[in-house]
């Protein structure tokens, strides 16, 4: 038996997959239903992408591997493939294709950090990057050895682990930061996102090691680049994707949640969102204060919770429940929002189911998605309060759709964009359950444009999105120092810019909605709305970036993206260059003349 209240309902803001249409489109489309294609349909597919490597300057060595696939938007297919040299992966180095109805490829979306290997004629780098060698003089046994030994001081001797590491042989592109032409004779501090450009120094045979593992309660997960020649660490990046019946629940009063009732006792097993995963749908489990997700909350009656910050003793009784109450909450507004504004199904697209962990560790001060299982734990917090809130749960599934489209490396700018789009996700999604959760459009207001102001024992957010500094840690701007930063700080420009797409700035210099960086006409720039903002968002993150993407192709894939859901020259596409000219990145632009779309 499947029983559901009928409180009303509120959802949460969501993502929304849009591709290349002939016309620019205004309205939210059908997504398309969950497709696999056949392996004859995708081997045309590469044999068309491989037709086109000696336009592109590539030898023969050079070839696709799929390596994801999911829905887009009125019969379209989004496929990523991954760029290989001589069989391996160039790390970083894809294309996003876009397909028809048909599977005719409508656009091609890349980044080209494989092109100076061979002898293409788009190998700038000579000789050496030509006859690139291929084989390893380590194996990935002393590769992942050398990863361990890395973390040693941070792992410690009670380290085990949650999947078992992991080792991938592939070619490792070492980037630096160039100047553009014109912009050498600038000072530092002058620079924009613009004036400068990533560029191959070299290439190395590297081993990306990935380590999930926990010391005592806390989860310790890393990616790791090791050298396939010596077992040097070249690279390391933190991978823990964290956010620094009836239920009564604690932030948000009674609201409903969906259950099944099977052999006479209640089960937080949601029966109208999602097929397969885990537990065969929805569901949130008890951790009951240790490090796995545990079992399946149970209850005689469907009357859950009472409401406040669990303070220990059992996590089973009303008190524990309340957690359960509020990630189940967070979890069917998340997937109702995406379905209903979006067509957007669970976080892959496909309607797999996902689930949510409560009661992790013992005062545990945060809230993760964990790539090894697709799903979210979620801790009671110390300093904080219960840290399963709106925006929060938004936030750590906004992580899962990302990790099942762009996949933005974790680590310097496209980490920061990586958490952006999460926090960006959590406000939509706030904004949205605040409202009802209903309609096909995201509302103007509810959310308070602050991260985690609700598990604040203080009342003090995590984040500012609209103006990032006032945490001590987070730029305004973009700067050069920007991917040195923790990802959690260099995804301040980006949400900033978000704030300006959506709501605009203001003229006052001394205000926290100013930018010194809009200097054409008006001063203030205005925005165009959460709703608009957040699908062209949405569909750059999923149908243009690749992992690699920084701040100034964010803007490139953003401006492309307005233009093809508004038109060339609406004030849409503007106020995109506008809100990154206001972070820093890219020439601001004048709103007089931008064409006014519906």
């Amino acid at each position: 038996m499947r029983t559901h209240t009928t409180f009303p309902a509120a959802l949460l803001g969501a993502a929304w997959l849009l591709v290349q249409l002939p016309q620019p489109l205004h309205a939210a489309p059908m997504m398309s239903p969950p497709t696999t294609l056949s392996t004859a349909v995708t081997s045309s597919i590469l044999a068309r992408l491989v037709a086109q490597r000696q336009a592109k300057g590539l030898d023969n060595d050079h070839h696709y591997r799929i390596t994801a696939q999911h829905p887009g938007a009125n019969g379209t297919q989004i496929l990523r493939a991954a760029h290989t040299w001589k069989g391996l992966r160039v790390f970083g180095s894809e294309s996003v294709v876009v397909l028809d109805k048909s599977l005719k490829i409508l656009s091609e979306s890349a980044s080209e950090r494989r092109q100076h290997l061979g002898t293409g004629g788009a190998n700038r780098l000579g000789a050496l990057t030509a006859s690139f060698a291929v084989q390893p003089r380590i194996d990935s046994k002393a590769a992942i050895a050398a990863a361990l030994a890395s973390l040693a001081n941070s792992l410690g001797q009670s380290a085990v682990n949650v999947v078992k590491p992991s080792a991938e042989l592939l070619i490792y592109p070492m980037m630096r930061m160039q100047r553009v032409v014109g912009a050498g004779a600038k000072e530092e501090a002058e620079l924009n996102a613009l004036d400068v450009h990533d560029v191959v120094e070299r290439y190395e045979l590297a081993y990306l090691v990935r380590t999930r593992m926990r010391v005592g309660d806390q989860p310790v997960y890393y990616d790791t680049i090791v050298s396939a020649r010596d077992a040097a660490v070249l690279d390391q990046w933190n991978m823990l994707q964290t956010v620094i019946g009836v239920g009564k629940s604690q932030y948000n009063g009674e609201v409903p949640i969906s259950t099944t009732l099977a052999n006479g006792s209640y089960q937080m097993l949601d029966p109208e969102r999602g097929k397969g995963g885990a537990f065969g749908a929805m569901a949130i489990t008890n951790a009951n204060n240790g490090s796995s997700a545990g079992k399946v909350y149970t209850n005689a009656t469907n009357v859950w919770g009472d409401g406040k910050q669990f303070e220990g003793g059992s996590t089973l009784g009303p008190n524990g429940q309340t957690a359960a109450v509020n990630a189940m909450w967070g979890l069917m507004n998340t997937y109702d929002a995406h379905k209903n504004v979006l067509g957007w199904l669970s976080l892959d697209g496909k309607n797999t189911a996902t689930y949510i962990a409560a009661h992790v560790n013992r005062g545990y001060d945060n809230a993760y998605y964990s790539d090894t299982c697709k799903c979210m734990f979620i801790g009671d917090g110390t300093y904080f309060t219960s840290l399963a809130a709106i925006d929060v749960v938004g936030h750590e599934m906004g992580h899962g759709i990302t990790a099942s489209t762009s996949d933005l490396i974790y680590s310097g700018e496209s980490g920061g964009l990586n958490e952006s789009s999460s926090d960006i996700a959590g406000e939509v999604v706030e904004a949205y359950a605040r409202a009802g959760g209903k309609g096909d459009r995201f509302p103007e207001e509810g959310n308070d444009w602050q991260l985690g102001t609700e598990i604040s024992r203080n009342a003090t957010p995590l984040r500012w999105m609209y103006r990032p500094s006032k945490d001590g840690s987070s730029p305004d701007a973009w700067s050069t120092s920007l991917r040195r930063l923790d990802v959690h700080y260099s995804s301040g420009p980006n949400n900033r810019m978000f704030y300006f797409l959506s709501r605009g700035s203001r003229a006052d210099s001394a205000g926290d909605y100013y930018s010194k960086y809009l200097v054409k006409q008006p001063g203030a720039m205005t925005g165009i709305g959460m709703d608009k903002a957040f699908r062209i968002w949405f569909h750059a993150n999923t149908t243009k970036f690749t992992s690699s993407t920084n701040y100034a192709d964010a803007r490139a894939k953003m401006i492309e993206a307005a233009e093809e859901l508004y038109g060339k020259e609406s004030k849409e596409a503007v106020a995109v260059q506008r809100a990154y000219a206001a972070i820093n990145v890219g020439p601001d632009v004048d709103e007089l003349g931008a064409i006014a779309t519906p």
